[in-house]
């Protein structure tokens, strides 16, 4: 479901008219726009959930020390914002340089507005287009009446302004009505542009409610699962959509929570589900996939991967950097020497409770080969990989590295839906 991007609401009339000028975060210009906000808070950033184009007339900035203007800009990307524009000439005579260059440094988008527009006018413009997108799910406005569905996947995705009495009236008006002990489940497909895959899979869990739609970059769907199933509900969607989803879809499935639970939770899943498909179509898989069938994966099987790119991956890029390389520096220095496969070798091992077994079956090496590899990585690091101790920082550190390789791809892959 394609948000409005930043490069769309600089093509707004209103933010013409102030005469944006770009500063820093050029390659950012397609990242998407979930919210336009005016603020003068100084801290502001903590009023942010991630996505939001901030808008400043500067006042806080114009009498704050370097380092001050510095970590205002480092919490902003933080927070994942998609961008700042900051009013010059009236509070702020000129863009101060820290400011631009700690944009720079992050990927920050950061305009200067040369000329004074309410901000009113911008925000009520761009926040317009924000919602028709979000409740079309195009980017033609149609009338609520069109497609009740995609309007109210869109609200709740987008987390919405919404209310439990208005959800659960707008989820039966588009004919969903979860039964009581029900476990809702958010779904995100990419590569296809209809439903069909989401219909056969809830043929084959048999009793379940859903709600679904297409859009122009994904299809989303909300899956009720009756009390009456036992099992893992979350195991069950998947392997439902391993036997439904054709070749070359990829498909994320959120967690499970209680229909009774309320709105947010159902937009949690629903979210989760599109954060999740994100990082499965940019960040390199840990282990090999089927070769023929779909890609299909879950957000608790991607925990690390999101809890690791919280706040947007961009955000995170140095951080993540200096723990590969604090961690696995000799690692990455011989493999860039020899050809090797020692940190994926390390990971896929610790993924699997560290057995050579499952290791080498993975990796399709022999036992003496695996076992040759992990002396090779315990001789470079100095350590036993298997030391309890050291688990949770060498497996963060590999699955990071997969993330910072992943970094960029998604600018060629043509998803947009970070939540």
């Amino acid at each position: 479901m394609p948000a409005l991007t930043l490069r769309e609401v600089l093509d707004l009339d209103p933010v013409r008219a102030a005469e944006p000028e770009l500063l820093a975060g050029e390659s950012a210009l397609d990242r998407p726009v979930r919210w336009v906000h005016s603020s003068e808070v100084y801290e502001g950033a903590n009023f942010l959930d991630g996505g939001e184009l901030l808008l400043t007339n500067g006042f806080g900035l114009a009498d704050a020390e370097e380092e001050d203007r510095r970590r205002y800009v480092r919490e902003l990307a933080a927070r994942g914002a998609a961008g700042l524009a900051v009013e010059v000439g009236r509070s702020l005579p000129s863009m101060p340089p820290e400011v631009t260059d700690e944009a720079r440094r992050l990927g920050l988008p950061l305009l200067a507005m040369r000329r004074v527009v309410p901000f009113v006018r911008i925000t009520e413009a761009a926040n317009r287009a924000i919602v028709a997108r979000g409740l079309s799910g195009r980017s033609v406005v149609r009338p609520w009446g069109d497609d009740h569905t995609a309007a109210l996947l869109a609200d709740l995705a987008d987390r919405a302004a919404l209310n439990q009495p208005e959800v659960e009236a707008r989820s039966a008006l588009a004919g969903f009505h979860p039964g009581p002990g029900a476990r809702l489940i958010g779904v995100s497909l990419h590569g296809t542009r209809e439903v069909g895959a989401v219909d056969r899979a809830v043929r084959l869990l048999g009793g379940a409610g859903v709600l679904r739609a297409a859009f122009p970059g994904d299809v989303l769907a909300l899956l009720a699962l009756p009390v009456t199933r036992t099992g893992d509900p979350v195991r069950a969607v998947q392997e439902a959509f391993r036997a439904a989803a054709e070749p070359g879809l990829t498909v994320a499935v959120g967690h499970a929570v209680a229909a009774a639970s309320g709105w947010l939770r159902w937009s949690d899943t629903l979210r989760a589900a599109r954060t999740t498909l994100e990082l499965a179509l940019t960040v390199p898989a840990a282990e090999p996939g089927v070769p023929d069938g779909p890609l299909v994966t879950s957000a608790r099987a991607l925990a690390l991967e999101r809890e690791l790119t919280r706040g947007g991956v961009d955000a995170n890029r140095d951080r993540l950097a200096r723990l590969v390389q604090h961690t696995l520096g000799p690692l990455l220095a011989w493999e860039a020497a020899h050809p090797s496969d020692l940190v994926r070798t390390l990971e896929v091992h610790l993924r699997h409770g560290c057995s050579p077994t499952r290791t080498a079956a993975l990796l399709h090496i022999g036992r003496q080969s695996l076992y040759q590899r992990l002396e090779r990585i315990e001789s470079l690091l100095g350590l036993e990989i298997d030391d309890p101790d050291l688990l949770g920082e060498l497996l963060a550190a590999a699955c990071a590295h997969r993330v910072v390789r992943g970094m960029g791809a998604g600018q060629v892959r043509g998803l947009r839906t970070v939540a």
